[in-house]
């Protein structure tokens, strides 16, 4: 009876980490949009409660291309107030976090100056809503769990009376 080389014995022992982290990923997932979710949504209610000041930055400040300052500083918090909450659910959850990705990459675009610390958080959400725009917001999420098995359902059935 052999014993395992050290090459086995390794090549065991990689599997064991990348099973443990497949079996995570759906918590990595689900972290990521509450943090998420959290940063935006709190943005947006910053500028529901003095909405005055949000008009005025958007005139002064932020310089949306494309859109007036008003119609720019509504869609801005239409997005950071409805998009968090399908993002943190899991509800059309890839529309949620490329929704996010364009208010995060305007509100970028959209400032003359940004201190470093700032874009480099800037730059820390848009890595993490391309990733779950890639990758799926996880099996912990109102998609895979409710909406995706119906909708195969209904594929199913109706793949069966053609």
């Amino acid at each position: 009876m052999n014993s395992p080389t050290l090459l086995q014995r390794g090549f065991a022992l990689w599997s064991g980490l990348t099973h443990a982290l497949d079996l995570a990923r759906p918590a990595g997932a689900l972290a990521a949009r509450l943090y998420l979710a959290q940063v935006f949504f709190l943005a947006g209610l910053t500028k529901v409660r003095d909405w005055d000041t949000t008009l005025l930055l958007f005139t002064e400040e932020y310089r949306v291309p494309l859109l007036s300052p008003s119609i720019a500083a509504v869609a801005g918090t239409a997005g950071e107030l409805v998009l968090p909450v399908l993002l943190l659910l899991g509800l059309a959850g890839r529309f949620a976090a490329l929704g996010l990705s364009v208010v995060n990459a305007v509100a970028v675009i959209s400032l003359a100056e940004i201190a470093p610390a700032a874009l480099q958080q800037h730059i820390t959400w848009g890595v993490l809503l391309a990733t779950l725009a890639l990758y799926g917001v996880g099996k912990w999420s109102l998609d895979c769990a409710w909406i995706h098995p119906r909708l195969n359902r209904t594929a199913r059935s109706g793949m069966a009376m053609n």
